[in-house]
Formats: structure tokens, sequence, C-alpha cells
């Protein structure tokens, strides 16, 4: 059975937890969206701004340095770091952009942590003509200020949230909270596979051109399929959007969440490792929170990790055992900073750090015959005073 079903679950998980007065905008979102992905013109469109402006397809190269300092399985990184924007997060706001211009909005809202999918949008607005507002925590704007920065000069408007632990969270309540005054103009082009059905869905959909090319490029590389793939988890969308493409095959799929500063400290953003089942914007999954249903503050050195909660269908991969999950600290995913920056001249973002980490400790008690892919799914730059501020470095 294809998943979500009829009513937006992956058996238990998922759903459609909203306000009453949405309901109508998210069935019309629903409508909308399978009519038209199932439209030639809209893909053809779609196709064209992923090839000509995003710069897809993105390479899979073989890390040669990294694989011989691990001394074990051959590494690959699927090079989203490479999308125009620095990240995955344009494979989605290209899609959900073009989706609301057809629909007839003229206004996009969005969330964003990392400000990686801030950027994004304000990307995605600017090149089809469209006006667009982006809530940021204020911990995060002061963590991102180059994304800030990067998002008012492409024309996004950044609405500062200072509620609550003033990060990606809280950042999300706000929106929809706009969403509801101004359902009828505004388009809410959520970021990750969060959030009521459809999104989950639209997300998972947008994303799945990573797995597709991964896939096809591995097997023109190396004739068969890799034994393992790994990619980070805050929301879900990059990691879903490499693993959709491998679920019937018998490769292993990694998610790396964050460890933060250990999980027996509390402060961390392992929604999937250390989680419970529950409700939070608008889906039913796994979530940071405490006896009382509470939600508990997250935490992460990587702002697009510092989330309490995580996709619906990772949730359900995971109870399925489909997907395996593990954590990695804040500096172990420094070491991995590092590590591929001096290896491979590429500087990864703090959250796919956490995933390179993971491979290369994988690849250490592998066989030279075996290979890992590893979603790179943003590159460094808005990382890079976090990093000299972690290391005790003043630029």
């Amino acid at each position: 059975m294809e998943l979500p079903d009829k009513r937006g679950r992956f058996e238990e998980y998922g759903g459609r937890f909203a306000p009453e007065v949405l309901m109508p905008a998210l069935e019309k979102l629903e409508k909308a969206f399978n009519e038209y992905w199932k439209n030639t013109g809209f893909r053809q469109e779609l196709e064209y701004y992923l090839k000509e402006f995003a710069g897809r397809p993105t390479p899979l190269y073989y890390a040669k340095n990294l694989s011989e300092k691990a001394d074990g399985a051959r590494i690959y990184l699927k090079r989203e770091d490479l999308v125009h924007g620095g990240a995955h997060k344009l494979n989605n706001t290209l899609g959900q952009a073009l989706l609301a211009r057809n629909m007839g909005k003229k206004r996009i809202i969005a969330e964003t942590g990392a400000g990686q999918h801030g950027v994004a949008t304000a990307i995605a607005a600017s090149a089809l003509g469209m006006e667009c507002e982006v809530y940021m925590g204020t911990e995060d704007i002061e963590r991102q200020k180059l994304n800030v920065f990067r998002m008012e000069l492409m024309g996004g408007k950044v609405i500062p949230v200072s509620s609550g632990s003033c990060t990606l969270k809280d950042a999300i309540n706000e929106a929809m909270r706009d969403w509801l005054t101004n359902v009828e103009t505004t388009y809410y082009l959520i970021g990750s596979i969060v959030g009521p059905h459809p999104y989950p869905m639209i997300v998972r959909e947008m994303q799945r051109v990573i797995g597709r090319e991964t896939r096809k490029q591995f097997l023109e590389k190396e004739g068969s399929l890799p034994d393992a793939v790994v990619a980070c988890v805050g929301g879900g969308s990059n990691a879903i959007g490499i693993f959709y493409e491998f679920l019937q095959d018998n490769v292993e799929l990694i998610g790396v969440e964050a460890g933060g500063r250990g999980i027996e400290t509390g402060e961390h953003g392992a929604t999937l490792c250390a989680g419970t089942d529950g409700v939070l914007h608008g889906t039913y999954s796994k979530l940071l929170q405490d006896e009382y249903g509470q939600i508990k503050t997250s935490y992460s050195i990587s702002a697009g990790l510092d989330y309490p909660g995580v996709g619906p269908e990772l949730s359900y991969l995971l109870r399925k055992g489909r997907i395996r999950v593990t954590p990695v600290r804040d500096k172990e995913a420094l070491e991995a900073f590092k590590l591929l920056s001096r290896s491979e001249g590429i500087i990864p973002a703090l959250e796919s750090s956490h995933a390179v980490y993971h491979a290369v400790k994988m690849a250490e008690d592998m066989g030279r015959d075996q290979t890992i892919i590893v979603n790179l799914s943003g590159r460094g730059d808005k990382d890079v005073f976090t990093v000299a501020k972690a290391l005790g470095v003043k630029l």
C-alpha cells in the first residue's frame, strides 16, 4: 500500500491535526497538489527550474581522501551543497512556489531554523515574482546572520520570533498563526516533511529527486547498489529525499540526529532516538515531550537540527524497522566539519557534518569492497562563525 493513506496517515503516524478554519485550505492544497503533480506542463516547468536555475542534477562524488582516512568502505557524497542557495531546500521551495502561483496565491510565508529554507524560499519567490515573509527565532537569527542578510538581499522579509526557545519550533508556531489569519491570500511553504497532511507527502515528493538521481548515478559508477545510505535528520526532508528510492532494496538506511551535548544530558535534538509519540505542528509523530505532554526545548549546535519533532513518515519507517537512527554529538560533528574541509576541500553544513561523522565511523568497520553514500545536504558557509566560536577562533 502506498502511504500516506487517504487520511494522510503512515499507519498510526501523520494525519491532520489542525484548527477547523484551516481544514478547507488543507483539503484545497491536497486537491491542487494531486492535480498539478500529474500535470505534464507543471512537471516540465519544475524540471526546467531545477535544471537551468537550481543546477540539477547534482554530482555523486567519490570522496577518495576521506575514504582513505577511514581505511574501510568507500564513501560517496551526494552533493546537495551545490544546489543554488547552498542546500537541498530549493528542490522543495521551487516546487511549492510553483504550486502556490498556480493556485493564485500572491504571498508566501515560511519558517526557518538554519536559514537555508528561508533562503531557498526567498530565492524561489524572487524567481517567480512573489511576495515572501520568513519567520525565524531570534536565537537562530543570531546564529545565522549571513542567511538573514541573504534573505533580505533577495527581497524576503525576516520576521523575528522571540517566544519560547526562540528557535525553529516557535517560528513554525508564528507562521501557522499568520496562515490562520491570511489563509485566502497566503501560501504557507513548509520546509520539511512535518506539519498536517498533505505537507509531509508534498515535501517528500519534491525531495525525491535526490534519491532518483543518486540511485541512477551509483548504478552507473559501481554497477550495484550501495551497502548503506546516511543522512542527517532534523525534520527529515533530506533524509526521506534520498532514502525513498532505496526503501525496496537491500540497502541499510541510517538517519543521524543531533546528539547535542549528549542524550543523557537532555540537551539534544534526537527525536527519533529519544522521543515519544504525540502531536506537534499538526501531525502525530515522535517528539520530545515531558510526562505531561509539554514540548521540551531541543538543542543542537546546528540550527537546522534543533527541532523537537520529526516527520511522521520517518517515525513510521523506524517503527517498521526499515531505517535505523543514531545520535552524533556537537563535538563529533565539529570533528567531521574539520575533517571533510581538510581532506576534500568541501566545507559541509553542520547538519551534514553529523552524517559525515557517522559515515566515517561506519566505514572504519567495513571492508574496502563496501560502499556508503552520504547525503551532503548543505554547505557550511553559514556555519563558519558558529564553528569558529566553538573552536575558540576569533574572526
